[in-house]
């Protein structure tokens, strides 16, 4: 392993390697859901409302069902509800 100024140059190489693939399979990742979305869309599906989904499922029950309140209790608040 070589050493620049203290610093082991193969070790970092490695690293930022890594890195670079990783965000290289982020952006095909990305690019994949976008894809997925449009098909959603192009079968008439409001991909708004299915990012909401999504994010919501990402959420453990508790904290959905508290957000569901709020927005209901800021609703009725705002003569929505």
């Amino acid at each position: 392993m070589s050493d620049v100024n203290g610093i082991a140059a193969d070790r970092l190489r490695s690293f930022v390697e890594r890195i670079e693939r990783l965000e290289e399979e982020r952006t095909a990742l990305g690019a994949d859901i976008r894809e997925v979305y449009s098909e959603a869309k192009s079968v008439g599906f409001d991909t708004k409302i299915l990012r909401q989904v999504v994010r919501l499922r990402k959420m453990d029950n508790a904290d959905r069902q508290e957000q569901e309140e709020l927005l209901t209790i800021y609703k009725e608040a705002l003569g929505l509800g």
